[in-house]
């Protein structure tokens, strides 16, 4: 019977890849826990690509910068709590519908506070498109973030890519 092991920044073991068929070099796999141990607070490093979408481990320390995205994304936390804050804005739109991916925003937008969300282990939250929203660590932990490949998404594959 095989052995379910969680992870978590103060204990991973680096995964690895079984080939059933095909090249190595075709599968892009990485340990979340080991990109965002190395990863700058924030940062949105590519983990995971499907044609534009992708999946972006990113280390939660502090409190972030906040983000807004066209489209709806969605985050799951696996390791830490990490409370999600959201601001409705009430100045129209802040990011182009033609623009895809998250993107920083320079300050704190004008608008409506919608509340905070606290996501722990295995939480998951929709960020709706169009609304802002912003990170506070309440223990240093890990995110996984759907979205769109965007201006913020960080690809370092010769870094994490098994082979």
């Amino acid at each position: 019977m095989q052995e379910t092991l969680f992870g978590s920044l103060n204990s991973f073991k680096k995964g690895s890849i079984e080939i059933i068929s095909g090249k190595a070099e075709h599968y892009a796999m990485s340990n979340v826990f080991e990109v965002a141990n190395a990863a700058k607070p924030y940062e949105k490093i590519v983990v995971g690509k499907n044609l534009k979408y992708v999946i972006e481990t990113v280390r939660a320390e502090g409190g972030s910068p906040w983000f807004c995205a066209s489209h709806d994304e969605f985050v799951v936390a696996i390791d830490g709590e990490v409370d999600v804050h959201f601001v409705k804005p009430s100045d129209g739109p802040l990011v182009d519908s033609t623009i895809e991916g998250s993107v920083r925003l320079d300050a704190h937008p004008a608008g409506q506070n919608m509340g905070r969300i606290r996501l722990r282990r295995g939480h998951q939250a929709l960020l709706p498109a169009g609304a802002a929203y912003r990170f506070e660590a309440v223990t240093t932990g890990v995110l996984l973030m759907q979205t769109i490949l965007g201006q913020n998404s960080v690809e370092k594959w010769a870094d994490i890519c098994v082979r």
